[in-house]
């Protein structure tokens, strides 16, 4: 999944010969997944047709305060579309729609949308070599940057002009690129590690039977989503699991035994920020693999088994700044037992997993959990779908690990 899945993007755009790029630039988005809805002044016209947009953005493209349908006049209402954007962009933004921003002259739906805005804003500028140095261009695009508006740097190259210099308009490629990172460092996990496990193990009994459980890895595989989507560089180790996720902030490593996933858990254990062991490890293995299918006839009637390795509690008894996290899947004396493993394996929080639903826990669309730390009161949450439980889920774990750093 892409950083801008399901962003919300209102794109201005001005008179400027870089008008052009500009449905190149919104593929760029919609690629990503991010809904586009532009705004044209009078001018871009010129350089760039309202039809090309609203193909490509697949929305209409608004460039007047009135609009005309069947005969009957319609507001183009520049505050809601300022509103319903996760952020602003506005490129090309030339020299005299920036000093039209500083200066909060409102001339055009592009503008009024602009004054309007509560996001976030970026603008990338584009004008010709001497025009962009000009004293008084350097000094309202400083301006901008005081507003809280952030300010692109320019390409260096051939200018309409001929001259060749700064001032030319980034390439959308270069304009999506920074602005993920702008967006991603104010994140709250960014810059950090996070290690999710997820999913079965398979405890090998031969080359085709094995113990294991009913785990989809549904639950492990909605936190790394979010925990990505929060800005953290995330470490998904996955046992067996139909579940698939493609997101650039994700790797997925993928284990089948519990040994496996033992081993990646402490190679990543020392660098991670937060550990979050989702996964249902099974808790015994047998004490030999055959080699070959085990037959009928072979008057094979028992498995002697041994305990796979407590991965958790290992984690708990090395950790030193990580803020681990575990999980409990309990049937009965629920909080009781998920305290004793809360304590027992050094854990900062575990998260409570109750079959007494039966629309919750392994296999389906929902989960129903209680979240844990020492000496704090449990906190309980309704059933909802596992992509709501781990924002819930992250919104706890996010306050207790700042408080924590």
């Amino acid at each position: 999944m892409s950083f801008f899945h399901g962003k919300r993007i209102l794109l201005g755009v001005s008179g400027g010969i870089a008008a052009y790029k500009t449905p190149e630039l919104v593929r760029a988005f919609i690629k990503q997944g991010a809904e586009v809805r532009v705004i044209m002044t009078p001018s871009s016209k010129d350089f760039v047709t309202p039809l090309s947009l609203a193909t490509v953005s697949n929305n209409p493209v608004y460039s007047s305060f009135i609009a005309v349908d069947q005969d009957n006049p319609l507001w183009n209402n520049h505050v809601e579309m300022a509103l319903w954007a996760d952020f602003m962009l506005i490129a090309p933004a030339t020299s005299n729609t920036i000093s039209s921003m500083v200066h909060a002259r409102c001339t055009n739906l592009l503008l009024a949308a602009y004054l309007s805005s509560q996001c976030k804003v970026f603008v990338a500028p584009a004008m010709d070599l001497d025009m962009y140095s000009h004293p008084g261009n350097q000094k309202n695009l400083d301006t901008l940057v005081e507003y809280g508006v952030e300010v692109l740097p320019t390409g260096e190259g051939f200018l309409a002009s001929g001259l060749q210099g700064k001032g030319r308009m980034l390439e959308p490629l270069e304009i999506v690129s920074l602005i993920e990172k702008s967006i991603s460092k104010n994140l709250p996990l960014s810059l950090k590690k996070v290690v999710i496990t997820a999913g079965p193990t398979h405890e090998a009994i031969d080359p085709v039977r094995f113990i294991g459980n009913s785990s989809s890895g549904k639950m492990g595989f909605e936190l790394a989503k979010r925990a990505a989507n929060l800005g953290a560089e995330v470490v998904l180790i996955s046992g067996p699991t139909s579940q698939k996720v493609e997101h650039h902030n994700i790797q997925i490593e993928h284990v089948v035994s519990a040994d496996q996933m033992f081993e990646l858990s402490k190679s990543h254990f020392p660098s991670a920020s937060i550990f979050i062991a989702s996964a249902a490890v099974a808790d015994f293995k047998p004490d030999h693999s055959a080699t070959q299918k085990i037959k009928k006839g072979e008057n094979f009637n028992k498995i002697n088994l041994v305990p796979t390795p407590d991965i958790l509690a290992h984690l708990g008894s090395i950790k030193e700044n990580q803020f681990l996290v575990g999980f409990a899947l309990e049937t009965e004396n629920e909080i009781d037992n998920a305290k004793k493993k809360l304590k027992h394996k050094n854990l900062n929080a575990i998260v409570l997993n109750s079959l007494n639903d039966p629309n919750a826990g392994f296999g389906g669309d929902q989960n129903k959990i209680t979240y844990i730390q020492p000496n704090t009161a449990p906190i309980s949450f309704e059933l909802k779908s596992k992509q709501a439980v781990a924002v819930d889920i992250f919104d706890q774990i996010i306050v207790s690990y700042e408080k924590s750093s």
